[in-house]
């Protein structure tokens, strides 16, 4: 499990832990990581396994086993409690960490979490030999043509963040990435976290980019569909109504990565929260 630990030059003795989304990796932090660290907190930026830097085993994927690597992780390093700020699919991660280990997180940032709906409920099944079969024929272009998604307007600074993903197109282990990109994509349809909600005790700010309209397996969905789901600003407003100690941000005109494209705000919104009491 490869991993960043940042230390603060003037450290608070608080420690911050990043989960990062299914398209992406601690990569895609190089701007957050700066001014956590500037205002006193350690930085810990695993690659999860099977992404990024990190092993890439055909095991069964599960948040509960992602969650306890975690958990293992800040053990080997002598961290007891951690703040957890996470994105996209990285939210699903961190909210079933925060269940599984809630004396541990003193704080939860969710970022445009998916799995804010249980996608099971709506999108068709699809086998893992299917799913497999898709991931194997990714190129630049339909990596591009995704992340476009994740934007209102696409601007040529995103780019990077295309090139990070598209990295994997020339591994020669590709083969076994785009199957376990499979089986992850399994483990996000299979193990919802939405019904669990209600049990979050830990205290929580919800970053919701209001243009957001993410659903994993839009694909699957005819036109009417995709005007139901994937409606963040409804979902993120359902969930701070179940996440009992929570706190609700609206990005007008941000979509599902406020932290690339909205990052002043973000900024601002993560530490005013970071640095409140409750």
């Amino acid at each position: 499990m490869a991993y960043m630990d940042v230390k603060p030059t003037k450290a608070n003795g608080e420690a911050v832990i990043l989960f990062h989304g299914k398209n992406f990796n601690g990569f895609y932090w190089k701007d957050v990581i700066p001014f956590l660290t500037e205002a006193g907190y350690r930085v810990i930026v695993p690659d999860q396994i099977g992404w990024g830097k990190s092993s890439k085993p055909n095991i069964h994927y599960s948040f509960f086993m992602l969650a306890n690597n975690n958990a293992r992780l800040l053990d080997s390093l002598g961290i007891n409690k951690v703040i957890v700020i996470a994105h996209s699919m990285g939210g699903m991660l961190a909210t079933r960490f925060a269940l599984m280990f809630p004396e541990r997180v003193t704080k939860l940032i969710l970022e445009n979490p998916i799995g804010l709906e249980d996608y099971s409920q709506f999108i068709p099944y699809q086998t893992l030999e299917t799913l497999s079969q898709k991931e194997s024929k990714a190129t630049y272009e339909s990596i591009k043509k995704y992340q476009q998604t994740y934007y209102p307007v696409w601007k040529e600074e995103y780019e990077p963040y295309v090139q990070a993903q598209s990295a994997q197109l020339k591994e020669p282990d590709f083969p076994q990435i785009a199957f376990v990109n499979a089986l992850t994509y399994q483990m996000i349809y299979e193990q919802p976290v939405v019904h669990s909600f209600d049990s979050v005790r830990v205290p929580t700010l919800l970053i919701i980019g209001q243009a957001d309209r993410t659903v994993v397996g839009k694909d699957q969905l005819n036109e009417q569909q995709k005007k139901v789901y994937g409606n963040y600003p409804l979902l993120g407003r359902r969930t701070n109504a179940r996440i009992k100690n929570s706190k609700l941000v609206e990005l007008p005109g941000v979509g599902h990565i406020p932290h690339i494209q909205s990052f002043p705000l973000f900024k601002q919104h993560v530490l005013n929260f970071l640095q409140s009491k409750n």
